[in-house]
């Protein structure tokens, strides 16, 4: 074996880890982010955790991503730990099935149907079409998928290298020598566990075993200790990534290796003792792709098989290995950015934030209202706190969100940036409205003043115009419904040629000397945060609308709307102003 054939493998190993992720990469694009949005909905039933751990891992090619995924998810407080520990051994099967892909590789048949299964047959014409996508296509998904089909082909081309390397290697009796000491399961478990700790991939490392396969210096007996060190070395990935978060999510990573070394202890226990009394057949046997991914799933199966029913009790150990010490308080983490790895996840959480904000300025304001009429300073107080909290909404998805964008996203969810980018400017705006109705209100209860009966009448047809605009707003927004979203518009027309209404009576009471210069003020302030509330209810409308329409010019996508919205814009704004109008 000459210093250019180490090069090969070197290289192979370099081509397929780059092939490997950008597959994985591009994959996680093409789900945009669905199987991993479902994590944000975890019910508490094991066994649809241990299903979606394995289809998440099975789409992402990576349990150590998961892994870090729910670090990430358990630090931010959006899951709990008890949630994650099935999702953890759903994850160790899903990882099986990059060896099943790559076991083809060891396919050799004469027959044409057979060899074309190989990868090293049909992989170019993969290549072929994935670059035709890149280069070609013009919808991101449809260059997502060309990732995908590149990543393949450069994974397998990796793998095929790496094979070519190793070939001068089974004619070699040094290489032979050397390999006998593998027959020590203690070593085999050593390397398994330092290979895997050093490329942070068990998909890796199972790939380079089977590349090794292929020079039939290795037995069936000398993988099994080599594959259960992966499953232990993989947990590296975690341990880093556990480094600054909460005592709650440094547990997630205790039951990743928990998980993986009592598995290991347990089951090569159980193999060696059983092998050195039965003697296994297959321990001699040859080692080849298929078999490795056999022992692998086989493995990985049996491991969840017998620690599923004691899931409990693998948080419990989880708990008592990272006890509870003093921490400083240093407030819940927003959104980890661990969560940017998974992009998809980060933008369901990101809009999960942002419909709670919606909610939120939904409630402030008809509470804020309710205080005009019966001001109470606790509820004040509470109001102040809830403005404080969109303010910090505002300004900790402004910033993930600016970096989120920075990722690659599918279509799908580089729109919803861009809606929640644009909007939570606007439901942090309503918020600051309704805190200075309650300032006004405030003002009136301390001052002891009241309106006129028919400021007051005209006041509370706006108050409920403004609590529907608010209402329709917040559902059209949190259900991504567009026709909510059409209803807002005429609405807010209904509203403004309101206010100017309101404005115009006033003028005729104060010059009539039926109401004063300070009233006055109160009126213009109250009416005011009114109109700037459904202007903002507006924006939101009309962003979900747009982005549904694929338009991005928000006011010509407005006035198209008012101009040439025909019969039902005329129809809703009717409706509207014949629901709301003012007293005579």
């Amino acid at each position: 074996m000459s210093i250019f054939n180490i090069f090969t493998l070197f290289g192979g190993l370099a081509f397929f880890l780059f092939g490997m992720s950008t597959m994985s990469n591009g994959l996680e694009r093409v789900a945009g982010g669905k199987l991993e949005r479902i994590l944000g909905k975890m019910t508490d039933k094991p066994i649809k955790g241990l299903l979606l751990g394995a289809g998440i891992t099975a789409v992402i090619q990576s349990s150590s991503a998961v892994t870090v995924m729910l670090v990430g998810l358990v630090n931010s407080g959006i899951m709990k730990l008890t949630q994650s520990i099935t999702v953890i051994m759903g994850s160790n099967i899903g990882t099986t099935i990059t060896a099943w892909i790559l076991s083809l590789a060891g396919i050799d048949s004469d027959n044409f149907i057979v060899s074309l299964l190989k990868p090293s047959s049909f992989s170019p014409l993969v290549a072929l079409g994935g670059i035709l996508l890149l280069m070609l296509a013009k919808k991101n998904r449809s260059k997502d998928i060309g990732s995908v089909m590149m990543g393949f082909a450069v994974l397998m081309y990796g793998m095929e290298l790496m094979s070519d390397s190793m070939d001068p290697l089974a004619e070699s009796p040094q290489f032979a020598e050397f390999m006998v000491m593998f027959k020590n399961p203690l070593l085999g478990l050593v390397v398994g566990i330092v290979l895997t700790a050093v490329v942070q991939s068990s998909s890796a490392t199972v790939g380079i075993l089977q590349a090794l396969s292929m020079t039939g210096g290795l037995s069936v007996g000398m993988t099994v200790p080599i594959i259960m060190g992966q499953n232990i070395g993989t947990c590296i990935t975690a341990l880093i990534s556990s480094i600054g978060v909460n005592k709650h999510a440094k547990r997630v990573t205790a039951v990743h290796i928990s998980f993986n070394i009592i598995g290991t202890a347990i089951w090569l226990s159980a193999y060696l003792i059983i092998d050195s009394i039965f003697n296994f057949a297959f321990s001699s046997i040859a080692a080849t792709p298929f078999s490795i991914a056999v022992v692998h799933t086989i493995f990985n199966i049996a491991t969840t098989v017998l620690l599923f029913p004691f899931s409990k009790q693998l948080g419990i150990l989880a708990t008592k290995l990272v006890k509870d010490k003093a921490e400083k308080s240093k407030g819940t983490t927003f959104l980890d950015d661990r969560l940017l790895a998974t992009p998809g996840l980060a933008v369901a959480q990101c809009r999960e934030y942002t419909n709670e904000m919606a909610r939120l300025s939904a409630v402030m304001l008809q509470e804020a209202i309710a205080l005009l009429d019966n001001y109470s300073q606790k509820k004040a107080d509470k109001l102040i706190a809830d403005e404080q909290k969109l303010d910090d909404y505002e300004d900790k998805l402004g910033t993930f969100l600016v970096k989120l964008s920075g990722n690659q996203l599918s279509d799908e969810d580089s729109n919803t940036v861009s809606t929640l980018l644009h909007t939570i400017g606007d439901f942090e705006r309503i918020g600051d409205h309704a805190l200075n109705i309650v300032n006004t209100a405030a003002e009136i209860n301390t001052k002891e003043i009241s309106f006129s009966a028919s400021a007051k009448a005209e006041l509370k047809v706006a108050a409920n115009a403004i609590l529907e605009i608010i209402s329709l707003t917040a559902d059209a927004f949190c259900f991504n419904n567009t026709s909510l979203a059409l209803e807002v518009e005429p609405l807010e027309q209904v509203i403004d040629d309101m206010v100017d209404e309101i404005k115009r009576r006033h003028i005729a009471r104060l010059t009539g000397g039926n109401c004063t210069i300070e009233l006055g003020f109160v009126l213009s302030d109250l009416l005011t945060n009114f109109e700037r509330v459904s202007d903002h209810c507006s924006n939101v409308a009309v962003c979900v609308l747009r982005i549904h329409d694929s338009v991005f010019d928000a006011h010509e996508y407005l006035n198209n709307y008012k101009n040439e919205g025909g019969e039902h814009f005329t129809k809703a704004f009717k409706g509207y102003a014949k629901k709301h109008r003012l007293p005579e």
